[in-house]
């Protein structure tokens, strides 16, 4: 959700953005202790009431799963592998796995987290991306995170042109070869449309 947050700023006049609890369908997993910070700087405590919970660790940096769902259970090596919430480390990224009063069991929940700090000693987590959400091209994957940090760069290029992105979605083409990422944009122009071929090249 983060590619919202300079939408939000614009139309919020730079009204403060409140995210006050981190949770699911499947369970409440936590609090925002700091509710007016920046959006980019939010930061989750989890309760440990809400559920049992445990962390898988995630290397996203050796390779993006290439998996286009992410499995609900855990085999046998993962289940080895289960941080326990007192034994994560600082700076280190994890999935989220639950078990809830209701009945699930070691609920994979898809999100990576890394840990942000501490308060007191419980463990105060960033919410990085969903798990498997990636364009995947042969041995090229692009995550979530990656994906995101290319199109604020390319955003730089549409000042001189007094154009803002509204929105954009992406899919992986492999209909010709090699294959090629597409990126849809849909901009904001407020000026005049004179300037909009050369704006095309300038970001191509």
């Amino acid at each position: 959700m983060s590619q919202y947050i300079p939408t939000l700023d614009y139309y919020t006049n730079g009204l403060p953005l409140v995210c006050t609890m981190y949770a699911s369908s499947e369970c409440y997993f936590g609090v925002n202790l700091n509710p007016l910070c920046k959006p980019s700087e939010v930061s989750y405590t989890l309760i440990p009431i809400m559920a049992y919970f445990e962390f898988l660790p995630v290397q996203r940096n050796n390779g993006v799963n290439s998996s286009i769902s992410v499995p609900k259970t855990l085999n046998e090596k993962e289940q080895q592998e289960l941080v326990d919430l007192v034994d994560v480390k600082l700076g280190q990224e994890y999935e989220l796995v639950v078990t809830t009063y209701s009945g699930l069991y070691r609920y994979r929940v898809g999100d990576v987290l890394r840990v942000a700090g501490f308060k007191n000693n419980a463990p105060q987590f960033n919410f990085i991306c969903r798990k498997n959400v990636v364009l995947c091209i042969d041995s090229d994957k692009t995550d979530e995170v990656e994906l995101q940090n290319a199109v604020k760069n390319a955003v730089n290029h549409f000042l001189p042109f007094d154009a803002t992105l509204a929105e954009y979605t992406s899919y992986a083409d492999t209909t010709t070869i090699p294959g090629h990422y597409v990126l849809y944009w849909e901009l904001s122009l407020k000026g005049t449309t004179q300037f909009l071929p050369q704006f095309l090249r300038t970001v191509a």
